[in-house]
């Protein structure tokens, strides 16, 4: 629970009461939720820029067994396995009424605007649990529920990738980035993994990328025209927004190219180039939120075995300082979950 903003240290271990679901909501018992760098840390820290009522319980991404069901809810029953997306649509907007929720303008989010899933129990709206196939954990379920969409929104929502199709990905080893790597190779496209060390390009590889630049040491514009045969990559995922790497990747676009982009770790600030822009006839889309078909389809690929998590660690939650500290220092290659079940 947090009291105050500040470091790892401000996260305290603390009894409270067991939530009682209101009616359109049910009760999760917690299994695993995940520690993200930006809707974890950054918010403990207190630099996200939506203000944070306090007392405040972090985690955006809980997954476990429905424990209690309020008034009005149907289609689950108690002990159902469900992961939960953060992101509450207003379900009123135009946006998503024409079924665009990700771009809802009246959003809020689940360890944000209400308690999260670091704890024992959460309640959530019941339009926000989503069932588990029977073969996913719940540590999966987590990632693959916060991470997944996206990655479809990205490359089906807004690139629209063909098979054959070249896409790089920019940091192909993060919790999105990895997803990307294996949405885009599930539909057929020819991957190749941008990433900051020799380590992390072999990673990628393991679970799908073709070819992989290590764009610290490497020229990335210079080895993905060499790999394209100087044709360039019909789609850049690109979610850092590192000055210093925008440029590469956004020059390895071919001519009619897509750049989508849905993260700024690496600054926010970018120098776009848009005499290429225009000459090279390129598309940069942002994107955010999720879907509920995206969340669909990736439950539904994960259940068939066509796409998974990439998990770090499994940490009990009365170690959420440390966890912090891990994922801060960047100590990891995959997610660090924690685990409320766990002794």
């Amino acid at each position: 629970m947090l009291k105050e903003f500040g470091g790892p240290e401000v996260l305290r271990y603390d009894d409270v009461s067991v939530p009682r679901p209101a009616p359109g909501e049910v009760l999760l018992r917690v299994h695993s939720v995940s520690v993200n760098r930006t809707l974890d840390l950054v918010v403990r820290a207190g630099q996200y820029p939506v203000e944070i009522q306090m007392p405040h319980v972090l985690g955006v991404d809980p997954s476990g067994e429905i424990a209690a069901i309020g008034e009005g809810v149907d289609g689950f029953k108690i002990g159902d396995r469900v992961a939960v997306v953060s992101f509450i649509a207003c379900r009123r907007c135009k946006q998503c009424l024409n079924s665009e929720e990700a771009c809802c303008i009246a959003s809020q989010h689940i360890g944000l605007h209400r308690w999260g899933g670091y704890a024992d129990y959460v309640v959530v709206p019941a339009g926000n649990a989503f069932k588990l196939p029977d073969n996913v954990s719940y540590a999966q379920g987590s990632v693959i529920a916060r991470h997944f969409p996206m990655a479809f929104n990205q490359l089906t929502g807004k690139a629209n990738i063909k098979p054959g199709q070249w896409v790089l990905v920019m940091g192909a080893t993060g919790a999105l980035g990895s997803c990307c790597v294996q949405v885009a190779r599930m539909l057929g496209a020819r991957v190749i993994a941008g990433a900051g060390t020799d380590q992390r390009v072999e990673l990628a590889k393991s679970y799908g990328a073709d070819f992989g630049i290590n764009y610290r040491r490497q020229d990335l514009f210079a080895e993905v025209m060499s790999l394209t045969g100087n044709e360039g990559v019909d789609v850049v995922c690109e979610n850092i927004s590192d000055p210093t790497l925008w440029p590469g990747a956004f020059n390895s676009l071919a001519i009619n190219g897509t750049m989508v982009t849905a993260g700024a770790h690496g600054g926010g600030t970018v120098t776009l180039d848009i005499k290429r822009l225009y000459m090279r006839r390129l598309r940069v889309i942002g994107t955010a939120g999720t879907n509920v078909a995206d969340v669909y389809k990736a439950l539904d690929a994960a259940g068939q075995g066509k796409i998974h998590a990439i998990i770090d660690r499994i940490m009990p939650l009365r170690d959420a300082a440390q966890a912090h500290r891990i994922v801060e220092k960047n100590q990891i290659l995959g997610k660090t979950i924690l685990d409320p079940t766990a002794s």
